[in-house]
């Protein structure tokens, strides 16, 4: 099962083969665990060389004698408290730069175009910076953090434009939505109203591509055409991919809480806390900025 987010699928939260079966029979001497396709899964008395903790890459190095190693102790190994304090530590430092930006950035006619210039550079590092630490093969939590304070910046500006010139409360609306989104989602995963499966996956790939790449043209007419583009950004269409737009976050949440499920069962190190807080960071400032668009094109059809 892979995630859209790079942070995911770069590092052990996939599993091997994609989507390989899994053998939940007891090991001899020890609880029943899935071992095929797992990529964390503990050696315990099978052969080394036909176990697949061999491409474990979390597997201790080296061989005793040509033995399997011994089962790593469970200190170290990532925990559902380790996710949620990430991501509060990640999510925490985004809004307090985002309220920094707020305060210190005014957005009046005489400061606008300063303003709006620190968060398009603000936007341009984040991004960097993400990329950079989407391909890195360690998380690295300074990276992270540094990632949400411009990022937080670029939000705080850009909310602050649409709140004040826009939609008066449109932050807070978006902020409330985004919220209810993941509460929504997190609820319907847990009760088992959403079965993330092969073809849950497939779907909301493909409808991800199809929705990028619509956007990537609209965007190429505005910039050459002037105007709105083809119009997916404004008016009723706009309405429309703004919904969609949503309901994609919603679905890469599902895809998100899949993977660092997964991860935990699996006893994926500690650090890999910091990859999940990162993707999950990424996939709900996807659903805040979609809200926001929305309700100011609600606004402005009115």
């Amino acid at each position: 099962m892979r995630s859209r987010n790079p942070v995911f699928s770069r590092r052990g939260f996939s599993r091997d083969n994609g989507y390989a079966g899994f053998n939940t029979a007891p090991q001899a001497g020890g609880p029943a665990v899935a071992t095929q396709g797992n990529p964390y899964a503990q050696p315990t008395g099978t052969p080394y060389a036909q176990n697949p903790y061999a491409q474990n890459p979390y597997a201790q190095q080296g061989l005793q004698g040509g033995a399997p190693p011994q089962a790593p102790a469970t200190t170290g190994r990532m925990t559902i408290d380790d996710v949620i304090m990430r991501t509060a530590s990640t999510l925490g430092l985004l809004v307090l730069a985002a309220a920094l930006s707020w305060a210190l950035l005014p957005v009046d006619e005489a400061n606008i175009g300063r303003s709006y210039g620190i968060a398009i550079g603000a936007a341009l590092i984040g991004m960097v910076l993400a990329l950079v630490q989407s391909f890195k093969s360690k998380a690295s939590p300074a990276l992270i953090l540094t990632y949400a304070a411009f990022e937080g910046v670029f939000l705080g500006v850009v909310s602050n434009v649409v709140d004040s010139h826009i939609a008066n409360g449109a932050a807070m609306q978006a902020v409330l939505g985004t919220m209810a989104v993941f509460a929504g989602v997190l609820v319907a995963y847990k009760a088992g109203w959403i079965r993330v499966n092969r073809r849950f996956y497939g779907f909301v790939m493909a409808a991800a591509l199809g929705f990028i790449l619509l956007m990537a043209v609209n965007l190429l007419f505005a910039v050459f055409g002037g105007g709105d583009g083809l119009g997916f950004r404004s008016g009723p269409l706009g309405i429309i991919f703004g919904v969609v737009g949503i309901i994609l976050g919603a679905c890469f949440l599902a895809l998100d809480f899949k993977q660092v499920e997964d991860g935990i069962t699996y006893g994926a190190p500690r650090e890999e806390a910091w990859f999940a807080a990162f993707g999950l960071t990424l996939t709900l400032v996807w659903i805040y900025l979609e809200f926001l668009r929305l309700i100011s094109i609600l606004n402005s059809s009115d």
